[in-house]
């Protein structure tokens, strides 16, 4: 349908940036997911793209037409807000009319139009409800085919799930995402769930104050963060950091000592001081060539699994572990040097 690209775009308010000289393209067809803390600028950017918000600088291109100043409903794109936005006094049927109705569509091709989304989205015997009688997923729904009717070129999603509870989430991020897959439209979806950035993105994009700090494909981004920014926001639990001290290639785990490669020292080079990450499923590995004997602070059971929570050098950091792994007060973890991540401790870049 419609690539998009935003350049150079500043978003001030009085003397505050908001949106920090962002570029991005967003290709044609695929699921960009804006994730980030609240407060970032992700809501910001998807509201200048739709020309809910003006830009203080900066061009925004959709299907590479210049749109920086065209009204929103002459950018060919449908906008799904957090809160559903549904008329209370009207039916499922005329709720996702109403667009269409706003357009002057001939009565036969909106109804043509609505039973079509509907049954799409498994709407069609709730036609004749109001939105009161429908449960959170069917409303959000609902507000997925007033979009859907409108065949835009860009469907713009601001957290459309954070209402709904942790079992309809689930669902309703699989319904998105076969959505996508049915319409081959662009999809630029909000969100600060980092699992629905990991499970429905095709790349996703990190922001943080305003900047992006990675763009990239979900495995690279939770596997090769840029920085210690994106490493420790996706996650669950997130990377660990431990500062640590490099004495000819040597470094220290509390008061064990672990020779690094010849691979990594070239890799850190001369830094006498480093940042090393590592994902907490790393901590206990079969494959593994260290093992090391920590105190455990406290331990959280999550069905197949138990996170335990420990200090290294003076930092809090997390294990994943099995829930069959004995342990009292200490426990024994195992893990492999080669999972090593490497980030400079001055500017928490990735080495």
């Amino acid at each position: 349908m419609a690539n998009v690209t935003l350049k150079n775009v500043v978003k001030k308010y009085d003397t505050k940036t908001i949106i920090n000289n962002v570029s991005l393209e967003v290709n044609d067809k695929e699921f960009l997911v804006l994730v980030g803390s609240s407060g970032c600028g992700k809501s910001t950017i998807l509201r200048m793209i739709a020309g809910l918000e003006d830009i203080t600088g900066g061009e925004i291109y959709i299907d590479d037409k210049c749109v920086n100043n065209v009204h929103p409903k002459d950018r060919d794109i449908a906008f799904v807000f957090q809160s559903y936005a549904l008329y209370p006094h009207m039916t499922v049927y005329e709720n996702i009319a109403f667009p269409l109705k706003m357009r002057n569509f001939k009565k036969d091709e909106i109804d043509k139009k609505v039973k079509e989304a509907a049954e799409i989205l498994n709407l069609t015997e709730y036609l004749n409800r109001k939105p009161k009688q429908l449960s959170g997923g069917q409303r959000q729904r609902v507000a997925l085919g007033r979009a859907i009717v409108r065949n835009p070129k860009v469907f713009l999603m601001d957290e459309p799930l954070s209402n709904l509870d942790a079992k309809l989430r689930v669902q309703m991020r699989s319904e998105i995402k076969k959505l996508h897959e049915k319409l081959q439209t662009t999809f630029i979806y909000v969100t600060h769930d980092q699992t629905e950035a990991l499970t429905m993105g095709d790349r996703i994009v990190v922001l943080d104050k305003g900047v992006i700090q990675q763009a990239d494909k979900p495995e690279e981004i939770y596997y090769n963060p840029a920085n210690t920014f994106v490493g420790g926001f996706l996650g669950s639990p997130s990377m660990n950091f431990i500062k640590v001290q490099v004495d000819n290639g040597t470094i220290k785990f509390n008061n064990y000592e672990i020779i690094l490669t010849d691979k990594q020292k070239e890799i850190i080079q001369e830094r006498k001081e480093i940042i090393v990450g590592i994902r907490p499923e790393k901590m206990d590995v079969i494959n593994s060539n260290y093992e090391f004997e920590v105190p455990v602070d406290i331990s959280e059971m999550l069905g197949s699994e138990k996170i335990v929570y420990f200090n290294i050098n003076g930092e809090k950091c997390a294990a994943k572990v099995d829930t069959q792994k004995p342990f009292d007060k200490d426990i024994t973890l195992h893990f492999n040097t080669n999972d090593f991540l490497f980030f400079d401790s001055e500017t928490n870049l990735r080495i």
